[in-house]
């Protein structure tokens, strides 16, 4: 959820009700004393958001604080070579509930890592976008996504859950 993927010229699906759902989210974990955690891309191997540069930034209208966790990253997986793990790990955290851009890379990768790091993993359903792709509209590769998670063999933490962010928030107690 960096600028550098959401220019106005590269329109992601259902954007606008997407960032409000993740930041509801955000206010129900921190209402909850849940950690948030940011992830930013660094892709100074691909010469694309380069930290330090505009690209690089979350994008203006997820609403960060001083208390959220930020995590670097250099491939399409949060868990890869980065401090995600750890930082979990330290927070105490056994689930993880995910979000973000791109549903077909980023959220996908990061998806598949959790669940190889025992992980209970639950999906925010209504909270992922990609753009379209060829030959695939953006709106039927976030639900084919959906339906692949849901339907992964579970692991020893149980299956991936796929939930509405109404039904996380009613799940979250407050």
């Amino acid at each position: 959820m960096q600028k550098g993927g959401f220019k106005p010229s590269e329109p992601k699906y259902n954007q606008e009700k997407v960032i409000s759902n993740i930041n509801l989210l955000i206010e129900t974990f921190r209402k909850s004393e849940l950690p948030v955690i940011f992830i930013q891309h660094d892709g100074t191997k691909e010469n694309a958001y380069i930290p330090g540069t505009i690209e690089w930034e979350i994008i203006d209208e997820l609403n960060q604080s001083p208390s959220d966790h930020i995590i670097s990253k250099t491939a399409n997986s949060s868990f890869y070579k980065s401090d995600l793990d750890k930082t979990l790990k330290e927070l105490g955290c056994q689930s993880v509930f995910i979000s973000g851009w791109a549903t077909d890379f980023c959220v996908d990768a990061t998806v598949k890592s959790a669940i190889t790091h025992d992980y209970d993993v639950n999906i925010v359903a209504d909270g992922h976008t990609c753009s379209d792709r060829p030959n695939v509209a953006a709106k039927d590769a976030i639900e084919y996504f959906n339906w692949v998670w849901q339907n992964y063999t579970p692991t020893d933490s149980g299956p991936i859950t796929i939930l509405s962010t109404e039904e996380i928030k009613s799940k979250i107690q407050i």
